[in-house]
């Protein structure tokens, strides 16, 4: 099978595409014909050394596709059933082995490219604002990065639980996108002279001075300090990504200050813990997709030789949506 590999830490440069023996399921697992793989952050840090892994090693680990065999003991799935996956390393190829406990069945109806889509960012979206801070009728909503995989989609299941969405973009078309999910305001940010200053003025100024009940900061290091200055009394600062680098070490003490404010910092993997949460999260997007009641933006799709050029627009900010390498032999 051809896939993509780091073969050292670093930039985008390191990810070569090659041959590797194609793999075989164990007891427990599933071969699966990889139709789409997903981009994410989470791919960069990981290549970069961000976060430690073994190289050389396959990249990605969210995709779609369809089942071509069965290792012993799985009985809940079955030889041509299309699956998604958000958690299966080696994700950046053809062929990937995945426990058959981590897949989510893809319904009739739903393309293998929407189901490449959903199951990191539109499963990020769903626990952010069913689970870590359920969102509120009424809520005023800070989400950064509005026009981004993950800002589309929780814009939208925010809005669809009363939520009122303030969001930050860095462009004129961006802020479109991100209105047209739902946002009643858009701040530029590449407009702001000093970010930590004047984003939590613009804030207050749209929420009648209170601040917002919550803010989702996938960004980090840039937008921390204004998130946290952005927060109502006991708001909450979720910070669940680090785009623009990781945030250093704080005084707790700017919690008390701030209002008796609240951080978390919250992953996925604790919020589909066991297979019955992850597809119940999975179907419950699934759902609302074949209602017409939440949209998924395919943004841009390279071929597996060109994850590269995926790498580096997903890290230059210059995508919006979901970035998706086409994993089918060409």
């Amino acid at each position: 099978m051809l896939a993509v590999s780091a073969q050292a830490p670093g930039g985008p440069e390191v990810l070569q595409l090659g041959e590797l023996p194609d793999p075989v399921p164990g007891p427990g697992e599933v071969l699966v014909r990889v139709a789409w793989a997903g981009v994410n952050f989470i791919d960069t840090y990981r290549r970069s050394g961000v976060y430690k892994v073994e190289f050389p090693h396959v990249v990605g680990s969210e995709g779609s596709g369809t089942i071509v065999a069965l290792g012993d003991g799985v009985d809940d799935l079955g030889v041509g059933q299309r699956v998604a996956w958000s958690d299966v390393p080696g994700s950046y190829a053809e062929l990937v082995v995945a426990p058959a406990a981590r897949l989510v069945p893809v319904p009739d109806g739903i393309g293998l490219d929407v189901a490449a889509a959903l199951p990191l960012q539109g499963m990020t979206a769903h626990y952010l604002a069913n689970s870590t801070y359920p969102v509120q009728p009424g809520d005023d909503v800070l989400v950064h990065a509005g026009a981004g995989g993950v800002g589309l989609l929780l814009t939208q299941l925010a809005t669809l639980r009363g939520g009122r969405v303030i969001t930050t973009v860095s462009t004129a078309d961006k802020a479109e996108l991100s209105r047209r999910a739902g946002a009643i305001e858009v701040i530029r940010y590449d407009q702001l002279d000093d970010l930590t200053a004047e984003l939590p003025k613009l804030v207050r100024d749209a929420t009648g001075g209170e601040g917002v009940a919550v803010v989702y900061d996938g960004v980090g290091r840039t937008t921390f300090d204004a998130s946290l200055a952005s927060l109502r009394l006991r708001g909450m600062l979720v910070l669940f990504g680090g785009s623009s680098g990781q945030v250093p070490p704080f005084d707790l003490q700017r919690l008390n200050a701030g209002g008796s404010l609240f951080v978390t910092r919250p992953t996925l993997g604790h919020y589909v813990v066991t297979t019955d949460e992850l597809r119940g999260r999975a179907a419950d997007l699934f759902a609302l997709v074949a209602e017409g009641r939440l949209d998924v933006r395919i943004g841009a799709t390279y071929p597996l030789a060109d994850a590269a050029e995926a790498h580096r627009a997903l890290e230059g900010r210059a995508t919006t949506g979901k970035v998706l390498l086409a994993a089918t032999s060409s």
